[in-house]
């Protein structure tokens, strides 16, 4: 195996798939990334046997082959190397033997036969979308996921796809984000997946601002997604994701719509006295105005008010201020609506006038 290729168009394939690479692994392949050459093109794939990233570019003279590399020893010394410069990797035996100028490198290996790769998935449906698009549903949605829940179902995002929608959930079981987009094709049947936390992660650093597509196709254990010359698998979570469509709050019929920015800053200035445990803020809703209130162990208090849209009296609920503080962080436009039934309920947060994203948060009894 044998190419030629400048350091930038190395590094961004590398970029891509280093991360997938864990620092620890069982198996000692897994710290490395498999190299394949063939045609005029040369692949890279990382993988820590959940998810899966390929990327390939095009390179010169290239001499078919494949072998594993050290990943990180690879992308550093990549990244170390000037700009401009133009670097040749030739395998030697079990060797291989990277040159840059006046740069020389020798790097072990580990044989192409031993590295674990994803069989082809069985395909069930497929879609395609902006990325910008898919993005900006997995970024809105993101942080509401579990870390290390017990419940491990809750440890990823649900992609829902129906019909003529596709949506992205995360729940934590203390609030939950939910952000639809409208597809152009319609799908043949409902189709509930779960990624991994750290399929997620991977997917939405992997998307750039730009106009292209990407291509997602639903597989029974798999999501795989193309997305030029890289393609991303994972892992799906065999669970049962719970039905949230019963935890976003019906007969909400108590609303106030308030500037964004305006309760984003008030809440932030009540949390600096919130209870540092549970982080609690009390919303006291009365006709014109919300009033947030905050005590601590030590009976310090903060209180802010704010002009709201709202007819709503003597209707107080206590939430979670870091919940809130997020849900607004997610939602655009310059207002928001809060929609409440009654101190023990939820409250749903709205971008005025858009229902594409949806956003709960459980209260707090405080």
């Amino acid at each position: 195996m044998q190419f030629s290729i400048q350091r930038e168009v190395l590094l961004k394939p590398l970029q891509q798939v280093v991360g997938v690479v864990e620092r620890r692994q069982t198996l000692p392949v897994l710290a490395n990334l498999l190299v394949r050459a063939s045609g005029s093109d040369v692949s890279f794939t990382g993988t820590d046997l959940e998810v899966e990233m390929v990327a390939t570019t095009a390179a010169d003279g290239v001499q078919e082959g494949e072998i594993t590399i050290p990943a990180r020893k690879l992308f550093d010394i990549v990244r170390a190397l000037p700009d401009g410069a133009k670097i040749d990797l030739k395998l030697n035996g079990d060797r291989i033997a990277l040159n840059a100028g006046r740069s020389r490198f020798t790097l072990a290996t580990l044989p192409a036969t031993e590295f674990p790769t994803v069989d082809e998935i069985e395909l069930v449906e497929r879609v395609t979308l902006p990325e910008e698009v898919l993005r900006d549903l997995m970024e809105r949605t993101a942080f509401a996921m579990a870390n290390q829940d017990v419940r491990y179902y809750l440890n990823g995002m649900l992609l829902d796809l129906q019909e003529h929608t596709l949506r992205c959930v995360a729940t934590d079981g203390h609030r939950l984000a939910l952000k639809e987009t409208r597809l152009e094709s319609s799908v043949q049947a409902r189709r509930q997946i779960i990624i991994p936390r750290k399929g997620v992660n991977e997917l939405i650093g992997l998307f750039e601002s730009g106009e292209g597509t990407v291509e997602l196709e639903f597989g029974r254990n798999h999501l795989r997604v193309r997305r030029g010359g890289v393609q991303f698998t994972s892992k799906l979570i065999d669970g049962r994701f719970p039905d949230y469509e019963a935890v976003i709050p019906l007969g909400a019929d108590k609303s106030a719509t308030i500037e964004r920015d305006v309760l984003r800053s008030a809440l932030q200035r009540a949390a600096i006295l919130s209870n540092e445990k549970y982080r609690g803020v009390k919303l006291e809703l009365q006709p014109g105005s919300i009033k947030i209130v905050a005590h601590n162990p030590e009976q310090e208090e903060a209180q802010e008010e704010v002009e709201a849209d709202t007819s709503v009296s003597d209707l107080a609920v206590g939430f979670n201020v870091g919940y809130l503080l997020d849900a607004l962080g997610a939602l655009r436009g310059d207002k928001v609506r809060l929609n409440l039934r009654d101190a023990q309920s939820s409250c749903l947060l709205q971008e005025e006038g858009n229902d594409e994203a949806r956003h709960v948060v459980m209260p707090l009894r405080l």
